[in-house]
């Protein structure tokens, strides 16, 4: 006898990677500044792969079983990441160098669409006026900006979490 909900397994591991490898290549560092647009597309997304992992199946128990997979799945990948380098280095983003040493890097700052308005925000937040100032500033992996200064003495920890860009809502 086969196992009845194996399509269900099989359906909810390929969503899974599916929306994993999308979030991968379209912004992942986002999701930690959600704003209305964004939680939209997320239930809407949802409400869209439902289907593709249950297929016809509606039971309480084939919905079950499709959030049991994805727990599971959730849950080795964790392991994986924490256990293999290699497969962290395929799933999970890198803090990215925005200043170091008073020189912003403009590449990474265009290729993350950081304005110089949102450098200048977070900078203040971390009681700094000047670029000159800065000696590392990184966006790190969650969306947040850290920013280390030259005066030591005034090493102040604080978070900025990165908004999104106001031009980009537009297109909404």
């Amino acid at each position: 006898m086969t196992f009845p909900y194996l399509d269900i397994v099989l359906r909810s591991i390929a969503v899974y990677f599916f929306m994993t490898i999308a979030l991968r290549i379209f912004g992942k560092k986002e999701l930690s500044q959600l704003n209305t647009a964004d939680v939209i597309l997320i239930l809407l997304i949802s409400n869209s792969v439902q289907n593709a992992m249950v297929g016809p199946d509606t039971s309480l128990t084939g919905g079950l079983i499709a959030a049991l997979i994805l727990f599971i799945i959730n849950f080795i990948i964790k392991k994986l990441t924490h256990k293999s380098k290699l497969f962290a280095d395929l799933l999970l983003d890198k803090p990215e160098v925005l200043i170091h040493d008073g020189k912003l890097d403009f590449k990474a700052l265009s290729k993350l669409d950081i304005s110089d308005e949102e450098l200048k925000e977070a900078m203040r937040e971390h009681g700094i006026e000047f670029f000159k100032n800065v000696k590392l500033a990184m966006l790190e992996i969650d969306g947040t900006i850290s920013i280390i200064s030259e005066d030591e003495k005034k090493l102040k920890q604080t978070h900025y979490k990165r908004k999104h860009n106001r031009k980009n809502l537009q297109k909404f």
